[in-house]
């Protein structure tokens, strides 16, 4: 009895993983749905890199687009992301369907500081392309994210 209850829990696992990773494929997958509603763009050129607009646009893309806090910040005692240690990494709280070769075990920290330059973050955010030349490995979403939205995401991770 208590090995088909470990399997069934099993199972609903592996099924609300993969409907998370399959939810940060379709959110996360080209440049074009990352844009904000206007309302919340930021202005043309006038708006400096670490303007108030340009960290808030940050914050919204970090925030309510690319959900960057469920895996870069650490649960707590009710499986939440932990707000008073919000992007400051943490284990990766779920596994793949099926075992894959080199499944990060730890998400990095991103606030205050980012795992990498600043020139790093935004070949990373506009290209999915790491600094060893790679795409990064999954669960991390593949981010085609324009300029503008790469710098505001940059310039709200730095803020915090």
């Amino acid at each position: 009895m208590a090995v088909e209850l470990r399997g069934s829990v099993r199972l609903r696992r592996v099924l609300v993983v993969t409907t998370i990773v399959a939810a940060f494929a379709s959110v996360c997958g080209g440049a074009r749905m990352i844009a904000a509603p206007e309302g919340k763009r930021a202005g043309a050129a006038a708006k400096t890199v670490n303007s108030p607009e340009v960290i808030a646009r940050g914050r919204y893309l970090v925030e309510d687009v690319a959900i960057c806090g469920n895996c870069h910040s650490p649960r707590d005692e009710n499986g939440q992301p932990d707000h008073s240690h919000w992007l400051e990494g943490g284990p990766v709280f779920f596994q793949p369907a099926s075992p894959m070769q080199d499944w990060p075990l730890v998400a990095p920290r991103l606030a205050g500081t980012p795992p990498a330059s600043d020139a790093a973050i935004i070949t990373l955010l506009t290209t999915g392309i790491w600094t060893n030349g790679k795409p990064l490995r999954q669960p991390m979403p593949r981010f085609h994210m324009t300029q503008s939205d790469a710098e505001a995401v940059l310039a709200y991770l730095k803020a915090l």
